[in-house]
C-alpha cells in the first residue's frame, strides 16, 4: 500500500487519518443501513419490504399498466443519476488542468493547507474514483430495473392455469430483482453524498473530518431518526422480520 504521508510535503499523518476516517465512515454507514434489524431497521430496509409487497400485488391485478409505469419511473430516475455522475466525472477530470490556480486559491483560505501538484492530482483522482463508482452503481441499477420490467412482463395473467408455486416464483423473481436494483441505486446516491464530504479534503484534513461527520450524521438521521421512519415503525414495520427478496 502506498504511503500517502511520503507522497509529498502536502500530505501528513493527519491527511492519512482523515482519509481512513472517511473510508471507515462510508463503510460503517453502509453496514448499519443494511445489517441492522428489529426496531433498529433502516428506512431503506423498510422500503425493501414494500418492494416485496408490490411484487405480490402484481399477480392479483388484471391490468398491470400501473406496475409498468412504476418500474419506468424507477428506470428514468436511475438514468438521470447515471448521466449526472458522468457529467460530474468529466468536471472532476478538468480540475487537473487548472491545478496550479486552484492550489493558490485554497492556500488563501483560513483553514487551507498548502499543497503541491502531486497531492492535488491524488485528491482529484480520488474524487474521480468516487464518481466512477457512482456511475457503475447507477448503470447496473438501470440494467436491473430493465430486467425487472422483463420479469414483470413474464408474469402469467391473472386467471391463467398456472400452478400457484409458479406464480410465487414469479413474484420472488420480480421482488429480488427490484430490491437488488434499489440497493445499487442507493449505493450510487450514497457515493454522491460522500463526494460532498470528500470535497473538504481539498481544503484541509480537518475540514474532511468535519464534513464527513456532518454528512454521516445527516444520513443516519434520515435512515434511523426521521419522522417518516418513526411513522413506519408505529405501523408495525419492524414486526415482520422474514427474509427480504434481495440484499444489500
Amino acid at each position: 500500500m502506498t504511503d500517502l504521508s511520503a507522497a509529498g510535503p502536502g500530505f501528513s499523518s493527519l491527511d492519512l487519518a482523515a482519509l481512513l476516517y472517511f473510508l471507515a465512515a462510508w463503510t460503517g454507514y453502509g453496514l448499519s443501513v443494511s445489517r441492522l434489524r428489529g426496531s433498529r431497521i433502516s428506512l431503506s430496509r423498510i422500503m425493501d419490504r414494500h418492494r416485496d409487497n408490490w411484487a405480490r400485488q402484481v399477480i392479483v391485478r388484471e391490468n398491470r399498466v400501473v406496475d409498468t409505469q412504476i418500474n419506468a419511473s424507477l428506470q428514468n430516475g436511475t438514468a438521470f443519476f447515471a448521466s449526472t455522475s458522468l457529467i460530474a466525472l468529466g468536471s472532476v477530470l478538468t480540475l487537473s488542468r487548472s491545478g496550479d490556480d486552484v492550489i493558490n486559491l485554497f492556500a488563501t483560505l483560513p483553514f487551507g493547507a498548502v499543497a503541491n501538484r502531486l497531492t492535488w492530482e491524488v485528491k482529484v483522482a480520488g474524487l474521480a474514483c468516487v464518481f466512477t463508482y457512482a456511475f457503475f452503481k447507477f448503470a447496473w441499477a438501470y440494467r436491473l430495473f430493465n430486467y425487472s420490467a422483463i420479469l414483470l412482463g413474464a408474469v402469467p395473467p391473472r386467471g391463467a392455469e398456472v400452478p400457484e408455486s409458479e406464480m410465487m416464483r414469479a413474484v420472488r423473481r420480480i421482488a429480488a430483482m427490484n430490491v437488488t436494483a434499489g440497493s445499487h441505486f442507493a449505493r450510487g446516491q450514497r457515493a454522491f453524498f460522500f463526494a460532498l464530504a470528500y470535497l473538504g479534503w481539498f481544503v484541509s484534513p480537518v475540514v474532511l473530518l468535519v464534513s464527513t461527520t456532518f454528512v454521516v450524521t445527516v444520513m443516519l438521521h434520515r435512515q434511523f431518526g426521521s419522522r417518516i421512519r418513526r411513522e413506519m415503525l408505529e405501523l408495525g414495520e419492524c414486526e415482520h422480520e422474514g427474509p427480504l427478496a434481495g440484499s444489500f
